[in-house]
């Protein structure tokens, strides 16, 4: 009796498990103590009732991204030759105590460094940092085929810390331009760079934030609005590519934020919208035309309404205060005002000055922008004729020059104390030397004070802002009261 009861559950258990046999198998094993019923479930995708079905379509596929794109990465090495003084040695002398002194022909050695880059042209056009090749004697450029190239710099923007660099070739692979500003919060991205000890290396990351401002571009007159991404990015990845899913330049890599100089966590890349306009500006007129709206500006943030909204009326965060306006800007000539909160930019929200200066800074002198201006309760339109760092509309040539750039070093704008005690209206200090510039070739020390420029009066550091012309002739003064001028002949 009990076997056919047995025999009849097997029967019922079969019925069913046929009905149904996607889901489940069922054996059965008969001994004389002990029946086993056995399921092997076959599990789908859908893991648990709160997830969705898989569907490919749905989900970012890294592998095309990264196969086609690497192929465009190309890895930079820097030379450059290092003047250091020869030490000459006598036994004899230094025998009878005289002091040893130094060759006046000095040794060169070299000295190599760099990172990577990306090429955006078949016919060798390669976009980097600009602190890959600043300084470089020569360039060598190796592809991940492993030919190798003697590169040119076309062109720098120290501002944006973006370079240009061509190799003579053809038919290269190449990366096409996306858009940096149709990027995500969330989205996937791949960091790619090809240092020297790990060439082609690829990370992944989504875009963690947009239009991050750091304050580690070494220029007076900076523009950054990176974006911070999580993808790993070290030392000789630098002048990299960004590169969203589709295989676009998204972004040159270019900073990495940590105590230790290597990667902890984020990483930042300056945009393709910045990136594209530079490279342009090289390629055609071999200078960046940079757009000003002749303006002195901080955010309105909750910390500037607690302590100035009484002062000023304001009692919302958002949009840029108007601290001052340049009698020669472009924001001027169009009727902004000191006190005005600039709101959006071509509709652009400015909810920072970060945001304001990437807007700016993708255009070139002579562009119509429309800006958003509050005054009071009073939300305006005002039309603006963007202008360059000297005030006029015109396009900047290949002759006209970056004066801070050319001069080489760090500087500030002299002390209303140092003015008054050397007795001048202002000045610009000379708080370090550069390698390579003007202020080096002159043998200039730190300290100086220049006043003049091409015998034009020089008050602070936003007026060299103001001189396009080749630098003839420096006049200043030193701390102790020694007046000084350096005369520059090619």
């Amino acid at each position: 009796m009990k076997k056919a009861l047995f025999a009849t559950a097997v029967a019922a258990i079969s019925a069913v498990t046929a009905a149904a046999a996607a889901y489940c198998v069922v054996r059965a094993t008969v001994s004389s103590d002990v029946q086993y019923v056995e399921r092997e479930v076959l599990r789908t995708p859908a893991l648990g009732s709160q997830f969705t079905s898989y569907q490919d379509d749905n989900y970012p596929d890294l592998t095309y991204a990264a196969e086609n794109a690497v192929k465009a990465v190309v890895n930079i090495e820097a030379i450059q030759e290092v003047e250091t003084p020869r030490r000459s040695y006598d036994p004899f002398l230094e025998f009878f105590g005289f002091p040893q002194g130094y060759d006046s022909q000095p040794q060169t050695r070299e000295v190599r460094a760099g990172g990577s880059g990306v090429i955006i042209s078949e016919d060798g056009y390669i976009v980097t940092n600009n602190h890959v090749v600043d300084g470089a004697t020569r360039l060598r450029v190796k592809l991940t085929d492993g030919r190798t190239y003697d590169g040119t710099v076309i062109g720098t923007d120290p501002t944006t810390d973006i370079a240009l660099v061509k190799v003579d070739a053809s038919d290269l692979p190449t990366l096409p331009f996306g858009s940096s500003d149709s990027l995500r919060l969330g989205e996937w991205v791949l960091a790619i760079g090809s240092p020297f000890d790990l060439p082609s290396t690829v990370t992944a990351g989504i875009v963690s934030a947009k239009a991050r401002s750091l304050n580690v571009i070494p220029n007076e007159f900076r523009i950054e609005s990176f974006i911070q991404t999580d993808a790993a990015v070290n030392p000789g990845n630098s002048g990299g590519a960004l590169v969203n899913t589709h295989g676009e330049l998204v972004g040159i890599n270019t900073v990495i934020k940590s105590s230790t100089g290597s990667y902890i966590g984020y990483s930042f890349a300056v945009p393709e919208a910045i990136v594209r306009k530079v490279v342009v500006d090289l390629k055609e007129y071999g200078v960046v035309q940079r757009a000003m709206l002749g303006i002195q500006y901080t955010p309105v943030t909750q910390e500037f309404i607690d302590e100035r909204g009484k002062e000023t009326g304001i009692a919302e965060p958002g949009g840029v205060y108007v601290t001052a306006v340049s009698e020669d800007g472009a924001a001027s000539a169009a009727g902004i005002r000191k006190g005005d909160v600039i709101m959006a930019v071509d509709g652009v929200n400015i909810t920072d000055g970060t945001t304001l200066q990437e807007q700016i800074g993708k255009r070139r002198p002579n562009d119509k922008v429309k800006i958003s201006v509050k005054r009071g309760g009073d939300v305006k339109q005002i039309e603006v004729v963007l202008r360059n760092k000297a005030g006029k509309t015109e396009l900047l040539t290949r002759e006209s020059v970056d004066v801070a750039a050319a001069l080489g070093g760090k500087l500030t704008d002299a002390g209303t104390r140092l003015c008054r005690e050397l007795e001048i209206e202002g000045g610009v200090q000379v708080a370090g030397v550069k390698a390579g510039g003007l202020l080096a070739r002159a043998r200039v020390k730190p300290g100086f004070v220049i006043t003049h420029i091409n015998d034009r009066p020089v008050r602070g550091v936003s007026d060299l802002s103001r001189l396009t012309d080749k630098v003839v002739s420096i006049d200043g003064i030193y701390p102790d009261g020694r007046a000084a001028s350096y005369t520059f002949v090619e």
